[in-house]
């Protein structure tokens, strides 16, 4: 029989796991809903210190109160951990790995040995705020639960109704700020158990994103595709424990019995993965030129500064994939493209590897686009910009401010607001926000109608504000296109849209 221990996020209570436990416990499975030190409801910690060590130690002792399994096979643990709870139960898992039958991640980060949790808090101003506290000294006070209006900022809400939000505001209490500010410390003996990720789509990520990121190659994603790890989905938000409890409680019974999506090892596939496969139109193949972090495309035989086109890879991209996006089919063909058109294509590398980085990531394209408009093979006052998936925040900068030299705007299956998932991007970030200040700065919108909601809805927003504003706006449709469409639809779908698109381009570039 399976014991399931159940570990609640941040600012809640083991009272968060009453219907989905009610399910599991119908089914014949025993549960233990951890009541971690200092956050029992409506009951702040009190004068004593609560770090992350207390409560790894709460579960430890959960876990040391089920009866070792018999010689029959006992009982089997699966601990499960969303949200800030998966740091106590891997604290927890690492000291007991041979009493764990499965570490299932509900909708959580990857923690790392020798990161607090406050790594995973998804506002970056209250990372900010709280390193600072820590910083200063003040580890023994607590972080107020989120006000109304304010949960949104930690995970997508989709799907929770308004009697079970009025529950978890009314039992909410404050976190300790030892448990986010106190690294976790993991001797490795963890790696060991097998684990299950429980990914909830409407929080912005599901299988097939996290399938791409392992196919980026980054050795510390290896495990991900190991033989005893597992992946579902769940359709909802952040909370599935209040949102669908009992397809919630299905998919743990599923977990703790092996079942589950395995992902495919990087480089193990019969084909290459998406990013890798060839660019669908057939393009001259010409040598590039690097310097820094920027690789130029040149038409061979143009003659004076040419018009260039930089394009603008998405992201986040860990750090260690290799090939670095730039040398990527899909840049390196639309980059060519532009040079047979007679144009400069640039593509490069920027340090968008995580949510909290696009502001490096903007220096990195601010200081690619100086390189390029320096080089005298350049019309240094004709450039367009060409942005890709998560790389679409990046274009708000450029639309809130657009010089004189930047003739046009483009975009592909992008990302138009920060995703449920990421929290508050930095103000910089949001295009919407920037569109009123774009002036008649004309945009080119490929638009995928098979792209996920969550990111449908983000270029669904940004269309219809610009219909409130001067910008010109022109989009590009692919009917059937799904997102990153270039290697994963059908060429003689895609090719008519990629020659509209850049015909569009240069027609500003040019005219």
């Amino acid at each position: 029989m399976a014991v399931f221990i159940m570990v609640a996020g941040a600012f809640t209570g083991a009272q968060v796991w009453q219907e989905t436990a009610a399910r599991l416990e119908a089914a014949g499975s025993g549960v233990r809903a951890v009541r971690l030190t200092g956050m029992d409801a409506g009951r702040p910690a009190g004068s004593a210190r609560v770090d992350l060590e207390t409560h790894i130690a709460d579960v430890v002792a959960a876990i040391d109160a089920v009866g070792a399994p018999d010689a029959a096979g006992g009982e089997e643990i699966v601990l499960v951990g969303h949200d800030y709870g998966i740091h106590p139960v891997l604290g927890a898992a690492d000291r007991r790995a041979r009493r764990i039958a499965r570490v299932v991640y509900l909708d959580c980060p990857m923690p790392r040995n020798g990161v607090p949790a406050l790594a995973a808090v998804p506002d970056p101003a209250l990372r900010a705020e709280l390193a600072g506290r820590a910083e200063r000294g003040e580890r023994d006070g607590v972080l107020e639960p989120p006000g109304p209006e304010e949960w949104r900022r930690w995970g997508s809400t989709a799907g929770v109704s308004e009697a079970a939000w009025e529950r978890l505001a009314r039992t909410a209490v404050p976190q300790p700020l030892g448990t986010l500010l106190q690294p976790l410390r993991l001797t490795g003996a963890v790696a060991a158990v097998p684990a299950t990720g429980v990914l909830c789509t409407r929080n912005g990520a599901g299988i097939e994103l996290v399938q791409r990121l392992v196919d980026f190659g980054d050795p510390a994603l290896a495990a991900l595709a190991g033989p005893h790890v597992t992946f579902f989905e769940l359709p909802t938000g952040h909370w599935p424990m209040l949102s669908c409890p009992a397809e919630l409680a299905d998919v743990l019974l599923r977990a703790a019995a092996g079942e589950g999506h395995r992902l495919r090892a990087a480089g193990a596939g019969a084909e290459p993965p998406a990013h890798l496969r060839p660019f669908p139109l057939d393009v001259p193949e010409l040598p590039r030129d690097r310097e820094e972090h920027v690789d130029l495309y040149v038409p061979q035989e143009a003659e004076g500064p040419r018009p260039a086109v930089v394009f603008v890879h998405g992201g986040p991209v860990p750090a260690g994939a290799r090939p670095g996006p730039r040398e990527w089919p899909t840049l390196v063909g639309y980059a060519r493209l532009a040079a047979a058109e007679g144009m400069v294509g640039a593509t490069l590398d920027h340090r968008l590897h995580d949510i909290g980085d696009y502001e490096r990531a903007a220096a990195d394209v601010a200081a690619a686009v100086e390189l390029v408009r320096a080089d005298p093979r350049v019309d240094a006052e004709r450039i367009a910009l060409w942005f890709f998936s998560g790389g679409g925040l990046l274009s708000a900068p450029w639309l809130a401010q657009p010089p004189a030299w930047l003739r046009c705007l483009a975009a592909s299956y992008p990302i138009l607001a920060p995703l449920p998932a990421w929290g508050p991007v930095g103000h910089r970030f949001h295009p919407v926000d920037a569109l009123p200040r774009a002036g008649t700065l004309p945009v080119v919108l490929l638009r995928a109608g098979r792209e996920t909601p969550e990111i449908a809805a983000t270029v669904e927003a940004f269309v219809a504000a610009a219909g409130d504003a001067p910008v010109r706006l022109e989009l590009v449709d692919l009917p059937n296109g799904h997102h990153g469409f270039e290697t994963v639809d059908p060429p003689e779908e895609t090719r008519p849209v990629l020659r509209r698109a850049m015909r569009a381009v240069i027609g500003h570039l040019t005219g």
